[in-house]
């Protein structure tokens, strides 16, 4: 051999260069200064990511890879969870320095109606180079549309004045609404129910029975029976979990918005007497990032109950989102929960049998827990006084869009769309003549005007393709093209989509494509709808096509096709 070397000297050699992605000293000792090191936790990495961009503005590459070394976890890990969430902005140390301002503006169908797009190109006009806009599914703010989001601020009935004193006065910081605090809500009888529970002065069997009876069903969407989910849970072997739905991202929804911000003490409540009925070992409350103001009053209140001995330490965690539509999904969000990307799970096994860490779980909408003491205190014949039209109970409607007064509407279940405008929202905005509506915001479909008699509620809108969800009513106008309103449905699926299956995630695509020809080839888009509702793993994905399949089968005559 007549090389100096032996085989695989070469490889002692030092290289030029350190091999990998390098440790900045620096960056660890930021991101350790920010964690807990005492406690770390794979299930907080979401938190930890919303830690750093809060402290740094953005998500620098440095920073993701100190906390991937600190949490012990991959950088490839890191940065799928990272990236997954619409809220985390990743730069890499070399950029340019991006403004320290962001503006969210939303983009979703009842800001558009309202003129969102128009004010998204004034403000990027206006501010280029100095404030970063961006576009922003629903913030749950559509009875102010079009509306917007500067910083953790929401700026209602935007404009760009509006902006500007905001931006002037450095507005960034959410509004903290005027709610029952913790005395009033205890004076007027808040937490006996809770209290009488944990004594056994009432029995499990009693409060189940009066729910059972009331009918309460799940209101995030789904409409299943809630003591029948309690029993799911509880024929299950312990240790259990709770958590509460917060995400509240269906287009048109802000029903828990409006009752968090008003009484969040009925609704924490509740939550507590869900969790002794089940026997949950450990509470998680999932709240959407676009509600800094409620995540900040729930966390300052839970506090409280626990300095009072209510609530024992650690038991619940009010976890953060940050900006993923499909963790209102609950095994997305039980993914969430536990610090990985919003992925529906394949069922069975159901989150009642296997849900966070693997444990027996009872998830629950914010607006099913709110109704619980109430119901109890007043007897499930108050609550089955209430319906039309052969149903029962009250509905909490967000009705946004062309009506004179937009808002969450407390009405008899089974109520009409028209009684709803005509009763609870004096009528339609002048100048503008009722056309169509969406009955269960973005995946509940569109309906005309013609069907404005169906009972709105669960069971009495699949026959029409529909579904009531969560009661989210976006009224439409004769100033508005259907075309646009199921092409801005679909585009917030494509947007939306987690990505895991073909069906939803080519097929959103393939219909925004398809739906933005000037002609539209009904037999392709029929197909793409049909695969999208037969072949999605998720009731999200089997949902997203209803826009379109609506359109098609309602409006033909609006319709210029090949």
């Amino acid at each position: 051999m007549n090389s100096k070397f032996k085989p695989g000297e070469g490889r002692r050699k030092k290289f030029a260069f350190d091999k990998g992605r390098q440790l900045d000293p620096l960056s660890l000792e930021e991101v350790k200064n920010l964690l807990p090191l005492n406690d770390i936790r794979r299930d907080h990495l979401i938190e930890y990511l919303h830690f750093l961009q809060d402290k740094f503005k953005f998500l620098y590459a440095r920073h993701l890879r100190a906390l991937a070394s600190v949490m012990k976890l991959s950088m490839a890990e890191v940065y799928e969870v990272a990236s997954f969430y619409a809220h985390f902005t990743i730069v890499d140390d070399k950029d340019e320095k991006l403004p320290d301002i962001t503006i969210r503006v939303c983009d979703s169908l009842t800001c558009s109606l309202f003129g969102s797009e128009k004010l998204y190109d004034d403000l990027s006009n206006k501010y280029k180079g100095r404030v970063r806009i961006l576009k922003a599914p629903c913030m749950g703010k559509c009875d102010y549309a079009p509306a917007l989001e500067l910083e953790h601020n929401h700026v209602d009935n935007a404009t760009l004045d509006k902006v500007e004193e905001a931006i002037t006065n450095k507005a960034f910081h959410p509004a903290i609404s005027k709610f029952i605090d913790l005395d009033s809500y205890i004076k007027g009888g808040g937490y006996s129910l809770f209290k009488k529970l944990k004594s056994k002065e009432v029995t499990y069997e009693e409060l189940s029975k009066v729910i059972s009876e009331s009918n309460l069903r799940g209101l995030g969407g789904a409409g299943f029976p809630a003591s029948k989910k309690w029993e799911f849970v509880r024929a299950n072997k312990g240790p259990r979990m709770m958590c509460i739905n917060g995400d509240e991202g269906e287009v048109g929804t802000f029903k828990d918005k409006y009752y968090l911000d008003t009484d969040p003490h009925r609704f924490i409540e509740g939550t507590l007497i869900a969790a002794h009925v089940v026997e949950a070992e450990k509470c998680f409350i999932y709240m959407r990032d676009e509600y800094p103001g409620i995540i900040k009053i729930l966390r300052e209140q839970v506090e409280k109950l626990i300095e009072i001995g209510l609530v024992k330490k650690d038991f619940i965690e009010i976890r953060r989102g940050a900006g993923a539509y499909i963790c209102g999904e609950e095994s997305a969000l039980i993914e969430s929960v536990e610090g990985k990307r919003g992925i529906p799970r394949h069922r069975p096994p159901y989150v009642a049998q296997n849900g966070v860490f693997g444990l027996p779980t009872l998830v629950h909408n914010v607006e099913t827990v709110y109704w619980i003491r109430e119901i109890f205190e007043k007897g499930s014949k108050w609550f089955l006084s209430f319906g039309r039209n052969n149903r029962t109970g009250l509905r909490s409607f967000s009705v946004s869009g062309f009506v004179k007064n937009p808002g969450v509407k407390l009405a008899p279940a089974g109520i009409s769309v028209s009684d709803l405008i005509n009763e609870y929202c004096d009528g339609m905005l002048d100048g503008h003549k009722f056309i169509a509506y969406l009955p269960g915001g973005a995946s509940g479909g569109i309906l005309p005007a013609s069907l404005s008699n169906i009972p709105l509620d669960f069971d009495t809108l699949q026959d029409y393709g529909c579904f009531i969800g969560s009661a989210a009513i976006v009224i439409i106008s004769d100033k508005v093209d259907i075309k646009d309103v199921a092409l801005n449905l679909m585009k917030f699926f494509e947007d939306e989509s987690c990505g895991q299956c073909t069906p939803c995630r080519n097929g959103t695509t393939m219909a925004v494509k398809l739906m933005q020809e000037k002609k539209w080839d009904i037999k392709i888009l029929e197909d793409v709808g049909n695969v999208m509702t037969d072949a999605s793993i998720c009731g999200l994905g089997q949902a997203a096509a209803n826009p379109l399949t609506c359109v098609l089968k309602y409006f033909p005559e609006q319709i210029d096709s090949i």
